[in-house]
């Protein structure tokens, strides 16, 4: 992981703000080191109001392609709150290291990241398609 002088910047509309800090003050998930690991990323997130979040940013029910710089191997998946998690899907939870670690990162931007068994990778974001309720967020 990189060292927090070398993270790069993430952005995060404040409806996902609201709701990820709101999940983070469950007893039941507070202690957890990825809880943890998460409110760190959330504390250091440039807040916008919900409709000005770039489209090429990663959000909560965006899907995001990146790859593997030291590797190549490409991955896609769709980032959710834990209960809508599903491998089998490609629905990572935002508390799995890697959901914690792309979230709110733009395309273009990488970051160093550690897979489970010690495996160094250096993941660049290639694209984002935001979750479909982006484009209503005005309407509701």
């Amino acid at each position: 992981m990189d060292s927090p002088h070398s993270l790069p910047p993430i952005t995060l509309g404040s409806r996902d703000l609201a709701r990820l800090e709101q999940l983070l003050e469950s007893p039941a998930l507070r202690r957890l080191p990825a809880a943890q690991a998460l409110g760190a990323e959330l504390e250091r997130a440039n807040v916008l109001p919900p409709g000005q979040v770039p489209d090429d940013v990663v959000t909560m029910n965006g899907s995001v392609t990146c790859v593997d710089e030291v590797s190549g191997d490409k991955h896609q998946f769709t980032l959710v709150y834990p209960q809508d998690a599903d491998v089998v899907t490609g629905r990572v939870s935002v508390l799995a290291p890697v959901g914690s670690a792309l979230l709110g990162l733009s395309v273009g931007q990488a970051i160093d990241w550690q897979a489970p068994g010690g495996r160094a990778l250096r993941l660049r974001v290639v694209t984002v398609v935001p979750p479909p309720e982006s484009a209503d967020v005005l309407h509701r």
